[in-house]
């Protein structure tokens, strides 16, 4: 599987669990499983990871829109982000930038 991360996510909110407690959150591919997530992060950035949780967004009921022309269907699009707790080393995310 090519591209199981896909993005790290840079929020105020990300930002802060990072700085305050190692925690880092990614935007990982739908179909990795924690074991995948663990050494890619391992191998990309040359960390010790501690912990991985993941969370899925999106795919459920599509949203409907009465329309001039009709009614519109969309569904959200599926996303999965993991946040991984590093327990030995520092990631830096801005170093790419």
């Amino acid at each position: 599987m090519n591209n199981i991360i896909k993005k790290p996510i840079l929020t105020e909110k990300a930002t802060f669990d990072s700085e305050a407690n190692d925690r880092f959150a990614f935007v990982v591919d739908v179909n990795a499983n924690k074991i995948q997530i663990k050494n890619e992060i391992e191998r990309i950035y040359g960390v010790t990871v501690g912990k991985v949780r993941t969370m899925r967004y999106g795919g459920g009921k599509a949203k409907r829109k009465y329309t001039a022309k009709g009614i519109a269907e969309q569904r959200i699009p599926l996303w999965k982000k993991a946040v991984v707790t590093v327990a030995e080393g520092e990631i830096n995310l801005y170093e790419n930038i």
